[in-house]
């Protein structure tokens, strides 16, 4: 990352933890928990698929598998990046929730949400805005409870949003809707 941005990185993150609102902690540790291991996207994927009577199933596979793509592609990331994490370099971060062992670009939990957020908006095909939301409340949690700087936020966003539209790509062409033309090139009845 060029130096301006880094610094810029770095003054936006303490500015983020100097101004935490003590009564809120709980809710940006709990967001940040929820986000783990992409459980909040595959938990919610049935749940949603039951109440917009999608399949249950399918649903979840491909939100599980359109995350931990997005999981897996961080974990790569970031071993080729080796960014360390801010409590590890700026003294004035207190981490309010501490287990991540690998380091700081890209965040996988902002990957990991926007992938779930985008692919079950089209699984479910409503919902968009309020899995929007979660999806930004759960990457700003990891800057809030001093884990990451936004620059790891915003390139795990980044990186999220592209696995989510690769998924549906993909999901499109392995299951054609019935406006599809015909895979065999054959012609439809009365046609």
């Amino acid at each position: 990352m060029p130096p301006g941005l880094t610094e810029l990185d770095r003054d936006v993150f303490t500015w983020v933890v100097e101004h935490r609102v003590q009564p809120f902690d709980w809710l940006f540790v709990a967001l940040s928990a929820a986000g783990q291991a992409s459980l909040l996207w595959i938990g919610l994927a049935p749940l949603l698929a039951l109440c917009a009577r999608k399949p249950l199933l399918f649903t979840t596979l491909v939100t599980a598998a359109t995350v931990w793509t997005a999981d897996l592609l961080t974990s790569l990331l970031k071993l080729a990046v080796d960014r360390e994490r801010p409590y590890e370099v700026i003294p004035a971060a207190d981490p309010l929730l501490r287990w991540d062992v690998a380091g700081s670009f890209p965040s996988g939990h902002a990957a990991t949400s926007v992938a779930g957020a985008v692919i079950l908006t089209y699984l479910i095909g409503r919902g968009g805005i309020w899995l929007g939301l979660l999806a930004t409340a759960v990457a700003f949690s990891r800057v809030y409870v001093g884990v990451h700087y936004p620059g790891d936020v915003l390139a795990g966003a980044v990186l999220g949003a592209a696995v989510g539209l690769a998924a549906i790509v993909l999901v499109r062409r392995l299951r054609p809707t019935s406006a599809a033309r015909p895979r065999s090139g054959a012609v439809t009845p009365g046609g």
